[in-house]
């Protein structure tokens, strides 16, 4: 099996590669419904994983200055705690029943469904935000907003593992419309690090993480990766997001209704 896991890392990485987006999004579903790793156990590994994988994106945006430190910290300042207290309360489920499992994967199908959507819509958000880039609520509370945002980023991360990525992109680009596309996603890597890292270790905590698992995910994903972002001119984008986010919809749907 350990070389089907492989497999499957290296597919996911390839789409992360083309794409952008799609890690957790594909990679927990994939390990839920495929393999038929228990809920809990997929997102903690998947968890680890982005978080392994992102720490060499964070490394290479911020040397090239595609960082917004302020931007990144702001987020982390509400998805951190919002991450140790969603823990905190999966804790608090009874142990041995089913609760943990279907939070979570109800909480997965409902972060499909908004990824599905920051994915097909997420030109018209940023051309929505910047029209109204002058609002007074934006004026006023911007860093508040963007903390707020964070914690539901936090919350929705810990649950499914998902959101991270194309969440946090769609959200940045409408908080902050002017700010150069490579600083959102710079800012959006760097804030999923610890992000993911502080969710996964408390899912670990709770039992939730496979590492033998997690070592056969990333032996296929690192190359897929690679070999992904130097397709990724060759193959035209927007047909590639419409084929993923059709994917994320009927994903979630199956994983909403089961």
């Amino acid at each position: 099996m350990d070389y089907l896991y492989t497999l499957s890392g290296f597919a996911v990485g390839a789409i992360v590669g083309l794409t952008g987006v799609g890690g957790g999004s594909l990679m927990t579903p994939l390990l839920v419904l495929v393999f038929g790793v228990h809920p809990a156990t997929a997102v903690g590994t998947d968890l680890l994983y982005a978080a392994l994988t992102k720490a060499g994106g964070t490394v290479a945006h911020g040397r090239k200055g595609h960082i917004d430190w302020n931007i990144t910290l702001r987020l982390a300042a509400g998805s951190i705690p919002a991450a140790a207290i969603t823990i905190w309360v999966l804790s608090q489920l009874p142990k041995g029943s089913n609760a943990i499992g279907a939070i979570i994967s109800h909480g997965l199908g409902f972060a499909l469904f908004l990824t599905a959507i920051a994915i097909l819509f997420g030109k018209k958000i940023r051309d929505y935000a910047n029209r109204h880039e002058e609002s007074e609520l934006r004026r006023c509370c911007l860093p508040t907003i963007t903390v707020v945002v964070g914690a539901i980023l936090g919350v929705l991360v810990t649950i499914s593992s998902v959101g991270a990525g194309a969440l946090g992109v769609a959200a940045l680009f409408f908080l902050y419309p002017k700010l150069s596309t490579v600083k959102i996603v710079g800012s959006d890597v760097a804030h999923a690090v610890p992000l993911t890292l502080v969710a996964g270790l408390g899912h670990w905590l709770l039992g939730g993480v496979d590492w033998v698992l997690l070592g056969s995910l990333l032996l296929g994903s690192l190359p897929g990766i690679w070999l992904g972002s130097h397709l990724s001119a060759k193959v035209p984008e927007h047909i590639l997001r419409r084929i993923l986010a059709s994917m994320l919809v009927l994903i979630g749907t199956k994983l909403v209704l089961a």
